[in-house]
């Protein structure tokens, strides 16, 4: 870890940060959940392209972390620089051509997402979930049509 441990001898190392050279930093949580035996076909699939993340970052990408939810419910956390960043490569390959089938069929599994600016405002998306989870479980219900279609368009409003 860099900087600096406030840890004295017999205590627990702690350590803060200062996110303040990220002012436009986007925290992303991203979850895919097998709700069916062919979602795990669709699981492998998409591991593929999760591995390259992790080995060639794409630009704007400070950090990608796996997260295990359950035994049938895997995710990411991901920080990127600002929105733009976040944007192009949500409009770039792989990632374009995955989410258009997916949304065409979802395979036995379930995605979300929700994305948290520090400059502020949230968003999420929820698809094909067996149950509400995240906002869903407490938030308002809202259509991703006309001005929440996009993930922009939902985090300004």
């Amino acid at each position: 870890m860099q900087g600096k441990s406030t840890a004295t001898a017999g205590q627990t190392p702690r350590i803060s940060v200062d996110p303040s050279g990220y002012p436009d930093l986007v925290v992303v949580y991203l979850g895919f959940r097998v709700t069916t035996w062919r979602g795990l076909k669709a699981l492998l699939g998409i591991g593929k392209g999760l591995n390259r993340i992790d080995r060639v970052k794409p630009d704007g990408l400070l950090c990608h972390e796996t997260v295990i939810y359950g035994l049938n419910h895997i995710g990411m956390r991901q920080y990127w620089r600002d929105f733009e960043s976040l944007e192009a490569f949500t409009r770039s390959e792989p990632h374009k051509t995955w989410w258009r089938d997916f949304g065409r069929d979802p395979a036995g599994s379930g995605f979300w997402h929700e994305a948290y600016r520090r400059s502020g405002g949230m968003e999420a998306i929820y698809l094909n979930l067996p149950k509400p989870i995240g906002f869903a479980t407490f938030a308002a219900e809202q259509a991703p049509v006309g001005p929440f279609m996009t993930s922009r368009q939902r985090i300004a409003a």
